[in-house]
């Protein structure tokens, strides 16, 4: 990969998620922790296992990672990574670069704890381009291990060399911390955002709770250095824990796929956070007054019923926007579904999952989310197939491409309604979640169960259905509910297999229905009409491994669904030095 820089465009952005870890509760929920696990942290896998590595994911060839980044023309990968074990301890900032967000090149580790200002942890943040192309990194930095996870401040570092491209040397100036925690909790006051300018200062977000209440407190700065908190939180909402990773954006008039540098005007703002408790994405589109600092979503129906990015296996997030393609690029992490044992058997834990490009719905409602276009010079051989009718308990095998690395996109159709189940009163008090593990790919339904059975084993022992299930409201309105269930996904007893769902916002009047999948060995992202409803799982099969894992497309409803078009290609590994 020809990395050599053409010409004088480097921007950057630059955000470090929080560092989080997989453990289990007692009820089998995967949770996530910053504690320190000394017997595990400094442990090196005897062997790395291999056989649930992605091939086109991002993820350490071993040991622990999470937390994505971008910077200027080249895009920079910058990951909170643990050099020593598969779980956290030892962090450090890895770096990678690449041309297209798909093929990287790691380089030497950018930030390590070295000052009495991060002693004990170089936690998340994000970058800005300050005036005259200089970028700025901001950090979460640990000062004391008590009390637990640990006493935060915010920190900044610079590039030793601007004219270094590849941006291989940071300097932590001595004037840090830049902030203290001030009358807010401090053990909960980390991961700066991207910084954005108006009215004469800078302004960024740092994400804390107060017991129970989740806030994003604003910050504002003329240099840069000496920040001054506002008087009014950002956002706030009681009962929502922690936020972490707080982010905030520009977006484009609806249905305009351009994205807008943070310190542009919008039409319409993204406000987003991820919930420490929940393990959500959530986010708010609204309105953003320049004058006040004031955030106002347009619907107030609250964080826990809000929009998610991902209804899956997905944290962390970070968007930033790519100067070079004018776009604004969504990164993901998702983490294992193991426990820490197992973690460490693999000798690593953790994938960013593909960077999607997001923008605003024409209804001006809801994002719209779709891999970017890079993925696709990764395509190998394909099939394709039109027309195929699938009854009432047909299985259909997809031949011909590697199943468990493939890029799958199709499109069903129907010709009626009069089978479709009505959606009972009932299930209003359960999430789309709960509703994909009552209604699974086995339950017969009217309209649906149809969709996918990825990394299926031969006889059918494992398989992750991702699916469509229509329903007929009270008020004879239809309501789509997309699910990818990982509950037969593997033998293994001891795994966590979760169900997942959410509705699809959609117009059903053409009677159609698409779905777009990424397989890769132990995950699987799909996208849901056109990128309206996103989900990740995170799936280990036991016998539905390398060449013994099949992909079938399936109908479980009494409505004959017709595969309109399916496009499915095998998907080579990019480069991952």
């Amino acid at each position: 990969m020809d990395l050599q820089i053409q010409s004088k465009l480097i921007r950057v952005l630059l955000c470090c998620i929080p560092i989080i870890f997989n453990t289990f509760n007692g009820n089998g929920v995967v949770m996530a922790s910053h504690k320190v696990n000394p017997n595990y942290q400094s442990v090196s896998a005897v062997k790395v296992k291999q056989v649930y590595r992605t091939a086109f994911h991002f993820q350490p060839k071993q040991h622990w990672i999470n937390a994505p980044m971008y910077y200027k023309g080249l895009y920079h990968f910058f990951c909170q990574y643990n050099p020593k074990g598969a779980v956290w301890g030892n962090i450090v900032w890895a770096h990678s670069v690449s041309t297209d967000m798909i093929n990287w090149i790691s380089l030497k580790p950018a930030l390590v704890p070295s000052k009495w200002f991060d002693k004990y942890g170089c936690w998340s943040g994000s970058a800005t381009i300050l005036p005259g192309e200089k970028p700025v990194i901001l950090y979460t930095g640990v000062i004391k291990e008590k009390p637990e996870p640990g006493y935060q401040v915010q920190n900044y570092a610079i590039p030793a060399n601007y004219s270094d491209p590849y941006l291989q040397e940071w300097v932590k100036p001595d004037n840090n911390p830049i902030l203290k925690p001030v009358q807010v909790n401090i053990s909960s006051f980390r991961d700066p955002s991207t910084a954005w300018y108006n009215n004469g200062h800078w302004k960024m977000l740092v994400g804390s709770r107060h017991y129970s209440r989740g806030i994003a407190y604003l910050y504002r700065s003329k240099d840069f250095v000496r920040w001054t908190r506002a008087r009014h939180p950002f956002n706030e909402k009681l009962g929502t824990g922690m936020w972490e990773c707080p982010d905030f954006y520009p977006l484009s008039s609806q249905g305009q796929r351009n994205g807008l540098d943070a310190s542009a005007s919008g039409t319409k703002y993204v406000f987003k956070v991820s919930l420490d408790e929940t393990r959500n994405e959530c986010y708010m589109i609204g309105e953003y007054d320049l004058v006040q600092d004031r955030f106002h979503p347009d619907n107030t129906s609250g964080w826990t019923a809000g929009l998610r990015y991902d209804y899956g296996n997905f944290y962390a997030s970070k968007t930033f926007f790519d100067p070079i393609k004018k776009r604004r690029i969504l990164w993901g992490w998702a983490n294992e579904s193991s426990t820490k044992d197992e973690d460490v058997a693999k000798g690593w834990a953790g994938i960013q999952l593909i960077p999607r490009m997001v923008w605003l719905d024409p209804s001006g409602k809801q994002l719209l989310q779709w891999p970017i276009r890079e993925l696709e010079t990764l395509r190998g051989k394909k099939k394709n197939l039109k027309n195929v009718k699938l009854n009432k308990g047909d299985i259909m095998e997809i031949k011909g491409i590697t199943a468990a690395q493939a890029d799958v996109d199709v499109t069903f159709t129907f010709s009626s309604f009069s089978k479709v189940e009505p959606y009972d009163k009932k299930w209003e008090k359960f999430s789309p979640q709960d509703l994909c593990g009552i209604n699974g790919a086995t339950v017969q339904g009217g309209l649906g169960p149809f969709g996918i059975l990825a990394l299926a084993s031969k006889n059918l022992e494992e398989y992750t259905p991702v699916f469509f299930r229509i329903f007929k409201t009270h008020d004879k309105n239809y309501k789509v509910l997309m699910c990818s269930d990982a509950t037969p996904s593997s033998t293994n007893p001891n795994e966590y297999k979760p169900s997942f769902g959410g509705f699809v916002d959609m117009d059903l009047t053409n009677k159609t229905l698409c779905l777009r999948s990424l397989i890769d060995h132990s995950v699987v992202e799909s996208f849901g009409e056109g990128g309206k409803t996103v989900i990740t799982s995170r799936v280990y099969p036991e016998l539905a491994v390398y060449g013994d894992a099949h992909l079938h497309v399936f109908n479980n409803g009494s409505e004959t669904i017709t595969v309109e078009r399916l496009n499915a290609w095998s998907i080579n590994a990019p480069i991952m030095n």
